[in-house]
């Protein structure tokens, strides 16, 4: 009931003549209760919304704390494949390279000539590096080209043996970004885990200055999907296990 409608009843009560003391006294205390109640109403609206920000404010916390328990990620990764080292058997004089960076050739590609010897390839693949200095002398075994099968190019990871190692392995989902392509995300899988350290690569704990080596992990991505990725790339990765 609001004040208006309590003195149109204590009106109509009277008969229609003006309202008394006890009457207004009436009407003073609807008043004052619908202000109470509507007091009442904004507190248990603004305890709901409490409620509601609490609920999904924990409900994230334990999601992103449970998300976070299963994941390794890996800062230090870079898009790459194996290179193969082209070069003569037999030293000489190079005289000829008949391809360039970045030319994809097939198999059984003459690539350049030392002395008398024609350099071939026996797969087809991406140059990654072709000498340019003709006219030097060329060591047997020498490289003068070097070229990758672009379908061997994997995302490799350097994870340090406490970081989480032990909880990688071959078969789990994996995502990586690409510098070059800001928060585009990439979906693979775990194709190795490197069963030995990169012994080259020993790194220091600062807290303690003790050895740390890190392993290479390697995940593998569908390369006709993402022809844009490049030999050499650098890349976040985030390893799930279970």
């Amino acid at each position: 009931m609001n004040n208006q409608e309590a003195k149109e009843i204590i009106k109509s009560a009277r008969g229609g003549s003006a309202l008394g003391g006890e009457e207004e006294k009436i009407i003073a205390e609807v008043k004052k209760e619908e202000k109470l109640i509507q007091k009442l109403i904004k507190d248990v609206r603004a305890l709901i919304v409490i409620g509601l920000v609490l609920v999904v404010g924990i409900s994230g916390a334990v999601w992103y704390f449970i998300a976070a328990s299963h994941e390794v990620k890996i800062e230090n990764s870079q898009i790459t494949a194996s290179a193969i080292n082209l070069a003569p058997a037999v030293g000489g004089r190079l005289n000829a390279v008949y391809v360039h960076e970045g030319d994809l050739i097939d198999a059984d590609t003459v690539v350049a000539l030392t002395g008398n010897e024609l350099i071939k390839s026996k797969i087809g693949g991406l140059v990654i590096m072709a000498r340019e200095d003709i006219g030097k002398s060329i060591a047997p075994n020498e490289t003068v080209v070097s070229i990758i099968d672009p379908s061997d190019l994997r995302v490799v990871g350097r994870l340090a043996e406490d970081k989480g190692l032990n909880k990688v392995s071959v078969g789990d989902a994996a995502t990586f970004t690409v510098d070059a392509f800001g928060g585009r995300v990439f979906n693979g899988i775990v194709d190795e885990v490197s069963p030995t350290s990169r012994s080259s690569d020993v790194v220091f704990s600062i807290s303690d200055k003790r050895q740390e080596n890190e392993f290479n992990v390697k995940v593998r991505y569908d390369v006709s999907a993402y022809p844009d990725l490049k030999n050499g790339m650098s890349a976040k990765l985030t390893i799930y296990h279970n």
